[in-house]
């Protein structure tokens, strides 16, 4: 199992290394850069983060952002998926490992019907970027040529379905902050990509049949997917409705418009339409654990996920209530509740950790904390907000190359996400026959 871990996590590293040479050729580049801010590009595009030490606008030819481009559909769809699709396509057999690591990338919870499930998915991903792109190209024609217009809304439907972030404005959407349709186009795609595959393959299988019944997770993901999202939006608009400099000096529309964004893209995409080093403290740490929560497994998303949160939250309910962990008239595993609660204190150590790391060797904002923790927590939930360097890049282009390897680090952690990443570095341990007593410990 481990050796399957390593595999995934292993063809992410490559991807980012090898774009990252690929994008030091002259003809990608519209200046010298540094390989470090590179690889920082390469591995933010395929971990889906959209942290950036660069600006993609004005660093990059149009055949960088292409490669950009596709680092982001690699890493959003995963590298053994498209490998095996274009084996299907060409009529070839697909052997078990990659089936696993297949059923791995898209958190599927069984081998059997994955074939057939991942050609689901892949038309979904066409089908939905496709429409996105299309809508996009045609609101972008109004302020820009066609060809231009073409080209970002094709970059920016797959930036936002892979909930990458990344832009080819060089301030990002800021410029389409009251642009009704770009910001309900935009948040809808990331939503629909944070909802996993999955789900989509259910709501379809819904919609072609009524009686088609959703399993939990489908439940409690369309469930908690729209509480999340609210609670983020109210509470943003609570924090900054009057906050000077932040979302304060700005109309009632677009205080609304603004706070739905950006809720929406706290929950895995780096999109950004307002100047997030305005906001208040208070709402840099409630979107930082928004962050790391993410949205659904098997998507684009990062972070320890939402269906995560909601097993614990039903949990501590209904023990409260001296009941069996139960939702929807069905119990929730104990393995289940485990894994969840595993999850929660290996993705709390991790960012505990990176903060005390981080904040020592790293003299960023006037060794503000509350700055670092947002970069650290939105490079976990491969989200890719930041407060900023002052300009229009992340935070992170204040680092040494010490604190931008750390954030690649996170970013690969959270992309992979924490169980895989930790068993894929911790060495595995051999079962024996030895058993030992039980013993009751005082909580």
């Amino acid at each position: 199992m481990t050796k399957f871990f390593r595999s995934i996590l292993l063809s992410y590293i490559v991807a980012a290394i090898t774009g990252a040479f690929v994008l030091s050729l002259d003809v990608m580049r519209t200046k010298p850069l540094e390989f470090i801010d590179l690889l920082f590009t390469t591995t933010s595009a395929v971990c889906v983060t959209g942290l950036t030490t660069l600006n993609l606008a004005t660093d990059f030819t149009f055949y960088g952002q292409c490669v950009v481009l596709a680092l982001i559909q690699l890493g959003g769809f995963g590298f053994m998926m498209i490998a095996s699709m274009i084996l299907i396509f060409v009529g070839k057999n697909i052997d078990f490992q990659s089936k696993f690591l297949i059923k791995e990338q898209l958190d599927y919870p069984h081998m059997q019907g994955l074939i057939k499930f991942s050609k689901k998915a892949f038309f979904f991903v066409v089908g939905i970027e496709f429409v996105g792109a299309v809508l996009l190209a045609l609101i972008f024609w109004f302020d820009m040529p066609f060809k231009e217009a073409l080209w970002a809304g094709i970059f920016h439907s797959v930036s936002a379905f892979n909930n990458a972030g990344f832009s080819t404005f060089e301030t990002n959407l800021m410029g389409y902050r009251d642009n009704f349709f770009i910001n309900l186009i935009i948040s809808s795609l990331i939503i629909l990509g944070g909802l996993g595959f999955l789900v989509l393959s259910e709501i379809y299988g819904y919609r072609k049949d009524k009686n088609h019944k959703f399993s939990i997770h489908t439940k409690l993901v369309l469930l908690f997917t729209p509480i999340f999202i609210v609670l983020g939006f109210v509470i943003v608009l609570l924090f900054e409705w009057y906050h000077k400099g932040g979302l304060g000096d700005l109309s009632a529309y677009s205080k609304i418009i603004s706070s739905y964004f950006l809720s929406v893209n706290l929950r895995t995409s780096g999109f950004n339409s307002i100047d997030l080093s305005f906001l208040n403290d208070e709402t840099l740490f409630f979107s930082s654990i928004l962050m790391v929560i993410g949205a659904a497994p098997g998507g684009t998303a990062g972070g320890i996920k939402i269906t995560t949160v909601a097993v614990l939250l039903i949990y501590a309910y209904q023990t409260l209530r001296g009941r069996e962990c139960i939702v929807f008239k069905r119990v929730i595993p104990d393995e289940t509740i485990k894994k969840a609660f595993l999850i929660l204190i290996m993705a709390m150590f991790y960012v505990v950790i990176s903060a005390m790391i981080l904040s020592a060797f790293e003299d960023t904002q006037n060794k503000m904390f509350l700055p670092l923790l947002f970069e650290i927590c939105s490079a976990f939930g491969t989200v890719g907000l930041s407060v900023g360097d002052g300009g229009v890049l992340s935070l992170s282009a204040k680092f040494g190359e010490f604190g931008k390897i750390y954030i690649m680090t996170l970013m690969f952690l959270g992309r992979v996400g924490v169980l895989m990443f930790s068993a894929a570095i911790i060495k595995s341990y051999k079962k024996t026959s030895v058993s030992y007593p039980k013993e009751e410990v005082v909580l």
